[in-house]
């Protein structure tokens, strides 16, 4: 029997009813035929709480004992759902990330998965059981607990499919798939029926609550078909872009045009005329960059900007207390936010960063820098223009430019 890997996310398993609601999916998949593992976040809030009361107790945690603290959220999802799954005349056992063979290395907070050994899960499927596995965690080469940093529940189910060589993996939140933009800001974005991985990372890695970026690049690198789909939603049919959201390596749009746009507030642009010790206190307290800017003219604009999110900055305090003590004036702006269109090819001319930077200049939107590659252009503005800008540039984008082809072809 195939294997298929389901991934469900805090809000699918926030209560003792959507854990049930889960279960009754699990046990529909399993009538199927398939042999399933279930990868399961934590609860809810659970992980936002959890480090909120770290926070009461220290100003800057600990980053190990924040793993040891962050991993007990997927361990009671993980033991609720298996519970629930045998009421209903499955048999199911659960396993934390390292019992289930994720190896990482030996970063805390924001880990990566080096290897998968998934021998105890292999071992239960064979016997005909659910295995459900807490996501978010793995262990170090060093036996120590990590955790895979935001998202990285969707790392783990899609690191374990490839592992496993399952058929598939579905990826269930309360959302039925990935849309043009948070329809929670652009009332008229409408759910993408295909994206090809390039497109999703990038949306992923500007802000779109969507996949985990680390998770897409793991899918596209073994070649993993994912689902992402609502949890109350149909299994998946034969054309699972019908009700959800596909992705696989090209996606049927011409070069060129626009899948969606994204934004990001909780970010902060860091400058500094020294570029390396700059960086190098980056490295010790381990916050990596997202938008990296350096002027090199011997000009009092000489330095490095870079843009820094804030989920890594769980010591704060002590970071820009060694920032102010690199010999150097440090630049702190935590007034910025970045908005972005994403596509395959929008960068092939300069014809979308005049447009989108048009459209921003005629409602008066200040641009501090732009950024791009070559699926995406990031305009960094105020903080508080951010949702204005991100439906500015729907409209601009998404909803003008698919009208065209409508309008061309009577």
């Amino acid at each position: 029997m195939s294997i298929v890997v389901q991934k469900y996310g805090g809000s699918s398993v926030a209560d003792a009813l959507k854990l049930k609601k889960v279960a009754e999916r699990v046990m529909q998949t399993v009538a199927l035929g398939y042999r399933v593992v279930v990868v399961v976040s934590a609860m809810g809030d659970t992980t936002d709480d959890l480090l909120e009361l770290a926070k009461q107790i220290s100003a800057n945690p600990d980053r190990r004992e924040l793993d040891m603290l962050l991993s007990a959220g997927e361990r009671i999802s993980m033991a609720l759902l298996s519970m629930a799954i045998r009421e209903l005349g499955g048999d199911a056992i659960s396993f934390t990330g390292s019992q289930s063979g994720i190896i990482t290395n030996d970063r805390h907070i924001d880990a990566r998965i080096i290897e998968v050994r998934p021998f105890r899960v292999q071992d239960e499927l064979d016997r005909g059981k659910v295995v459900v596995v807490a996501g978010y965690q793995g262990v170090s080469y060093r036996k120590e607990i990590t955790t895979l940093g935001r998202g990285g529940s969707d790392t783990t189910a899609v690191a374990m499919a490839a592992a496993l060589g399952a058929e598939w993996c579905e990826i269930c939140s309360d959302v039925d798939g990935i849309y043009t933009a948070d329809p929670r800001i652009v009332p008229k974005a409408v759910r993408i029926g295909t994206l090809s991985y390039e497109e999703t990372q990038e949306l992923a890695e500007s802000g779109a609550r969507v996949l985990n970026a680390d998770a897409v690049s793991f899918a596209k690198e073994k070649g993993i078909a994912i689902y992402a789909r609502a949890t109350a939603g149909p299994l998946p049919g034969r054309d699972p872009s019908m009700d959800g959201t596909v992705l696989r390596k090209f996606a049927p749009r011409s070069p060129g045009s626009v899948a969606g746009i994204t934004s990001e507030k909780e970010v902060v642009m860091v400058q500094s005329r020294d570029t390396k010790k700059l960086l190098a206190v980056l490295d010790d307290f381990g916050v990596p960059g997202k938008q990296l800017h350096l002027i090199s003219n011997r000009s009092e604009q000489d330095g490095l900007s870079i843009i820094v999110s804030k989920e890594n900055l769980h010591q704060e305090s002590k970071l820009r207390k060694a920032l102010s003590a690199i010999g150097s004036p440090v630049s702190w702006n935590d007034s910025i936010g970045a908005v972005s269109i994403v596509g395959a090819g929008i960068n092939a001319s300069h014809h979308k960063i005049l447009r989108g930077s048009s459209a921003l200049e005629a409602i008066d939107v200040p641009v501090f820098a732009i950024a791009t590659s070559s699926f995406r252009i990031t305009w960094i503005i105020d903080r508080l223009r951010i949702e204005e800008a991100t439906r500015l540039l729907h409209q601009v984008f998404i909803e003008t430019e698919q009208a065209e082809p409508l309008i061309n072809s009577k």
